[in-house]
């Protein structure tokens, strides 16, 4: 059901009946190292190039994610799911190696809750009855399409962020039986904000006022306080975009808490890896969300969280035309009943 302008609720709460994880070696050094299902060692992967190891990343995702749950691909409808790279190349053939009917999505960062939105309004009104959807990312590719080869040794600012090496995928269903279940409850859709910022060494400044922007309209549609929430996660906005982002929030009148109020790419990091501003990428808030997020709802550390993933809707392309940088932001609720 459509509710206020841009947020559909969810009135048959479809279950996320099991999740999976993979990462690279720098993610294996990070905090959230123990929540991974599959860790690389090295960033190759057993491939010969960056965008057939990324690949390899939402492949593993996805297997675990069926494995955990005891389902077999051919009981999956659809498969949505997208990346970063040209055409969603690694995604696109992941998807031909499952099989699966699919979707490819690209949200740029925001990709991971785009996924579950759709796949949650697809469940909850009988288009299917099980769906898989995740988001990933490989930081030599990535750089190496956006920025600089990591041969070349680009020296990078401080507001720069570090593409995270990771998948995240979960299967959701329309199993009736709700009781102790993680289901999505809501989610907001968000509109493009450009703010005339066209550093793509400053995404979390670009991305800030899309992230500010859904959040308040997701409470907005919903008549809901901050305080409804266990935990108000955004994507990849890294120190720079989380700080201003908050900002935005505190000018609107939210009581948002700091505890209360975090971000994927200042999770997924320790304090001394070399991350700059923080990690960004569309396996960022996917690998955060999928593994740790609902690892710790699954223990009953929180009971309601609402996860706005962010992204940068630039193509080197448009960089190279000197246009700014449109971004976007998706929300979805996600609950323990």
């Amino acid at each position: 059901m459509l509710t206020g302008k841009q947020t559909w609720q969810f009135s048959n709460s479809p279950v996320i009946e099991s999740w999976g994880t993979s990462g690279g070696p720098f993610e294996a050094e990070g905090k959230l190292a123990a929540d991974f299902d599959v860790l690389h060692d090295d960033l190759w992967m057993g491939q010969d190039s960056y965008e057939k190891a990324h690949r390899v990343l939402l492949e593993e995702a996805i297997h675990s994610a069926l494995q955990k749950g005891e389902f077999q691909k051919e009981e999956i409808q659809f498969m949505l799911a997208g990346d970063l790279i040209n055409q969603i190349t690694p995604t696109s053939f992941a998807a031909r190696t499952m099989a699966i009917p699919y979707f490819g999505l690209f949200g740029a960062c925001s990709t991971s809750m785009e996924g579950l939105a759709l796949a949650s309004f697809i469940i909850n009104y009988q288009g299917a009855k099980k769906v898989v959807t995740g988001a990933s990312s490989h930081n030599a590719a990535t750089e190496k399409q956006f920025r600089y080869p990591t041969e070349y040794g680009g020296q990078k600012p401080p507001t720069a962020q570090w593409t995270v090496t990771g998948a995240g995928a979960v299967v959701l269903t329309d199993n009736q039986d709700k009781q102790g279940k993680i289901v999505t409850t809501s989610a907001t859709i968000g509109k493009v904000v450009d703010l005339g910022i066209s550093d793509p060494f400053n995404m979390g400044g670009a991305m800030a006022p899309a992230a500010a922007d859904t959040i308040i309209s997701h409470l907005q549609d919903l008549h809901r306080h901050p305080s409804y929430y266990d935990l108000i996660v955004t994507g990849d906005l890294g120190r720079i975009g989380q700080a201003t982002t908050y900002e935005l929030l505190q000018q609107a009148g939210l009581e948002i808490t700091r505890e209360q109020f975090q971000d994927c790419g200042l999770l997924i990091y320790n304090e001394d890896q070399p991350v700059q501003s923080g990690g960004s990428g569309a396996g960022c808030s996917a690998s955060v969300v999928y593994g740790h997020l609902l690892n710790h709802m699954k223990k009953g550390v929180y009971r309601k969280i609402l996860v706005v993933a962010t992204g940068a809707l630039l193509s080197p392309l448009s960089f190279q035309q000197k246009e700014t940088i449109p971004c976007i932001a998706h929300a979805v609720a996600i609950e323990r009943n």
